[in-house]
């Protein structure tokens, strides 16, 4: 009986685990716009809505992704559409590239284990290599993206707006914020092998933080502009027929079957026409944003219909704010909320409003910082470039402008290390009046004294206003690469590695390394490979450092030290404006060149040393020999990266494979068949044994 009771639990066991592991994710979308993977079309069709071809891809089993185009006719004007399903999709390699698509939804099926999965035609926007900058609340580890994405869903201390995935470093951020929160400056920035993830689960009314509201965009594009590009370009999700802009803006509100962005209002109905469309897009969804608008042509044929009034979501800070009505009305009053400061000083307009502009100087752009003594309406941007090179700024006294460097979105002006632009404070969405305020920005890169300077003159007051800063270098990495030129953590002695130290390729920086040591894991013992003059110790065992584009790299062999698996590596960074001057090192009777270059001495015309301030950055790997994958004790460790206080760090076990589950199945099969042989052949013998006869 006590054999029969051990294997009933085991039975009972394996039946529950292979219960819980087969459990069926949901089929859910992420969608990009404007955007599209390549792919193996298997099945396409013409003039189909755009939830029929979502609908068709959710019930096909081979569809892995759904492209849907909507083109213009400009001789009708109409849309056409063409809907493509794909059994292969490079949409799920994390190496692959994006293509530029015009008119473009391209919807990814996903398996999201979550309840909390809707069903809406999508869950996520995705928009690949772009992450949001300081508005973490919750780091995850987690192996794959879906299980990111369901981390979101899942989440319950806060309401998750928006995920940011490392596909390299297997991180995902979960954050309150999206690209529309106010009270803090958001704008996505590059980020290579990131993606950026839009909930569009949320209700209508978690939609934002604080308070929602419709109005006109103010983007400085005519209204008309934008509605006629509206009405043509946009992808109408649903119609209907209201009475005033009113019941139009209260629909866009109340839409649950998709989050309702923005709505088109086409004025009074005339017969049985639809007057009301809503959309989920913005220009905050567009990748171009506002200059999508101005590329849009005219249909070679009017068809005579009203451009009608758009209107987009606003989230704004508080939650009773009056409407802010423009033209701009000048008070009369002197404002006594401006402290020290009056009308006559350059920095304050005739509104009461007063500015404190501060320049920041950083590795790739000229970030603009604004403050406020009242909360401002209007917009900034850079002079000949509002449409490329702006932010919105509804009810806020704290704002920044960050200007690129180089190309031509910001046109930022450079001359041997002097990068100068011209910046706009304006009240209204398209007209500049006498109330707005131009600066002019510069900053002066010298690597000679530490500093970096910048200039900022009113347009009305010819004195320069002077003030030094610090430039902010662009943060060094360490990686370590792989023949294949993979990122590895773990490897074995002997392995051919590339050792590179990075910075981002669009700095004027360059940089060199020196005091490089390799250190075991408990710090007992330490090997130093590059010296204090950037020379290497042992070219055997660590070569000099050589320069591939902004980076420096050394190829060298695995080692280890004798008690350890862990080494780490840890160096000083200096950088340069430009190229750095490579080091020169003896090694026997030979001379290399190595990119660390040493300390200036004191020479007889200065009796000063330099003062030259080093980073330090480090880097684990783990180093094994053959046989130590047995030994696992050297993988238990802790996490001990500090995320602050409002931030939680979770570690995500990666789902079981289907070959494993299948394993399991047939190991608790193969257990219930030699339970069920063991009793019939007990019984058969019990019954085949004859019975004793009393006399």
């Amino acid at each position: 009986m006590k054999w029969r009771t051990t294997n009933l639990l085991v039975l009972s066991v394996c039946l529950t685990a292979v219960a819980l592991q087969l459990a069926e994710a949901r089929v859910a979308f992420e969608k990009l716009t404007d955007f599209d993977f390549q792919g193996t079309t298997y099945y396409s069709v013409k003039n189909l809505s755009l939830y029929e071809c979502q609908g068709w891809c959710r019930e096909e089993p081979d569809c892995q992704a759904a492209a849907f185009s909507f083109v213009v006719n400009p001789l009708t004007p109409a849309q056409e559409t063409l809907c493509q399903l794909q059994n292969v999709t490079a949409a799920n390699n994390p190496a692959s590239t994006p293509q530029r698509s015009s008119s473009m939804y391209y919807m990814v099926k996903l398996q999201l284990r979550s309840e909390n999965a809707c069903q809406r035609p999508w869950n996520f926007e995705r928009v690949p290599n772009k992450i949001i900058r300081g508005l973490d609340n919750a780091l995850i580890y987690t192996s794959t993206k879906e299980a990111c994405l369901s981390a979101c869903l899942n989440e319950k201390r806060f309401i998750c707006r928006s995920v940011e995935y490392d596909y390299n470093n297997m991180k995902c951020v979960l954050s309150d914020s999206d690209r529309r929160s106010v009270g803090q400056f958001v704008q996505l920035v590059d980020a290579q092998g990131v993606d950026y993830f839009e909930n569009l689960c949320l209700k209508p009314s978690q939609a934002c933080k604080y308070n929602r509201q419709f109005q006109l965009p103010r983007i400085g594009v005519s209204d008309d502009k934008v509605s006629q590009y509206v009405g043509l370009h946009y992808y109408t999700d649903k119609e209907l027929q209201v009475t005033s802009d009113t019941a139009c803006k209260l629909a866009c509100e109340i839409e649950s079957e998709f989050l309702c962005r923005s709505f088109l209002y086409l004025g009074q109905p005339t017969g049985s026409q639809y007057n009301c469309r809503l959309y989920h897009l913005d220009h905050k969804s567009l990748p171009d944003g506002p200059s999508t608008y101005l590329n849009g042509e005219r249909p070679l044929i009017d068809v005579g219909e009203p451009s009608g009034d758009y209107f987009e979501n606003i989230c704004e800070k508080q939650t009773n704010q009056a409407e802010n009505t423009l033209p701009v009305v000048f008070d009369t009053v002197e404002d006594p909320a401006v402290n020290n400061l009056t009308r006559n000083d350059a920095n304050c307009d005739k509104t009461g409003t007063c500015y404190d502009v501060s320049v920041h100087c950083k590795d790739t752009r000229i970030a603009v910082q604004v403050r406020t003594n009242k909360p401002f309406n209007g917009r900034i941007y850079a002079l000949g470039r509002s449409e490329t090179c702006n932010i919105d700024v509804i009810n806020s006294d704290t704002f920044r402008l960050d200007l690129t460097m180089g190309g031509q979105d910001c046109n930022t002006q450079s001359a041997t290390g002097i990068y100068s632009n011209t910046v706009v404070l304006q009240h209204h969405s398209v007209v500049m009046t006498k109330a707005d305020k131009i600066y002019k920005v510069k900053c002066t890169y010298d690597m000679s004294s530490k500093n970096i300077s910048f200039g900022m003159l009113p347009i009305r007051d010819p004195e320069m206003i002077h003030i030094n800063s610090s430039p902010e270098a662009p943060p060094p990495r360490i990686r370590i690469l792989d023949a294949r030129a993979r990122e590895v953590e773990t490897v074995r002695i002997g392995d051919r590695l590339t050792f590179r130290i990075e910075i981002p390729e669009d700095t004027p920086y360059g940089i060199f390394a020196r005091s490089c040591v390799a250190m075991a894991k408990d710090s007992k013992s330490t090997f130093q490979i590059i010296d204090d003059d950037g020379c290497p110790v042992d070219p055997t065992i660590f070569p000099a450092f050589t320069q591939d584009g902004n980076a420096l790299q050394s190829i060298y062999e695995a080692f280890r030290f004798t008690e350890s698996y862990g080494v780490i590596f840890q160096c000083n960074v200096k950088y340069c404006l430009g190229p750095c001057e490579p080091a020169v090192c003896e090694w026997g009777r030979d001379s290399v060149e190595s990119w660390g270059r040493k300390r200036r001495s004191v020479t007889a015309s200065n009796n000063t040393v330099e003062e030259e301030e080093d980073m330090n950055i480090s880097q684990e790997i783990l180093v094994l020999d053959f046989g130590d994958e047995k030994n696992r004790d050297f993988l238990r460790s802790e996490a001990s990266t500090d995320f602050g206080r409002d931030k939680t760090v979770t570690i995500i076990e990666p789902c079981p494979t289907k070959t494993s589950v299948l394993a399991l199945a047939v190991t608790c099969a193969l257990m219930v068949l030699v339970y069920l042989s063991t009793l019939f052949c007990y019984y058969m013998k019990k019954w085949m044994q004859p019975h004793k006869v009393m006399a």
